[in-house]
């Protein structure tokens, strides 16, 4: 018995089968309304394609499931943004890498600036400047750079490391603090 590789094509989209689609990738995958939406039209236009729905009519049962899953709180960009920038923050991500993550997943500036002011508040250390500052530290010691390096290498690849945490978006200033820093703050050690 041979296997087949082709994909078995989709049936034409219903209301019904698109609400389906709809639970199962959020089972799957948090997600912005955004996402949702793009994950939902580009199902819409693959029927489409397949077999002649109408584009127009699949976007408004895109929009019409979006509106209630916003409704019963299903889908929520404020929800969504504090949970994705709480774990950027713990991944070691700047403030700024976090805004751009989340606007290119579709969630608004504001949204986005609100849900990573409240991680900062709840997850803020007295030791710290910053939470930016405490995100730098978590990716020198996850990337090994500056005092997570051995001793003989730190001088070396010091202007590398500095460009390293530059590029992920921190302070010159706050990344300077880090690499330069002897030891890792005590509040931060586990």
């Amino acid at each position: 018995m041979t296997r087949t590789t082709e994909r078995q094509e989709a049936p034409p989209l219903t209301p019904e089968r698109l609400e389906r689609a709809a639970l199962r990738y959020l089972e799957r995958f948090a997600a912005s309304v955004a996402q949702l939406r793009r994950v939902l039209l580009a199902r819409v236009e693959r029927s489409a394609r397949s077999h002649g729905t109408d584009r127009t009519e699949g976007a408004a049962w895109v929009e019409a499931l979006l509106v209630r899953y916003q409704a019963s709180g299903l889908v929520n960009d404020a929800v969504y943004a504090e949970a994705k920038a709480a774990s950027l923050r713990r991944r070691g991500l700047s403030g700024r890498a976090i805004r751009e993550r989340l606007a290119v997943r579709g969630v608004e500036a504001e949204t986005a600036s609100a849900a990573l002011a409240r991680t900062d508040q709840d997850g803020g250390s007295d030791c710290l400047d910053s939470a930016d500052e405490a995100a730098a530290w978590a990716l020198a010691r996850r990337r090994r750079l500056g005092p997570f390096r051995a001793v003989e290498q730190r001088t070396p690849h010091r202007t590398r490391d500095l460009a390293s945490l530059g590029r992920a978006g921190f302070a010159y200033e706050t990344a300077r603090r880090v690499i330069d820093a002897e030891t890792e703050p005590q509040d931060e050690q586990d």
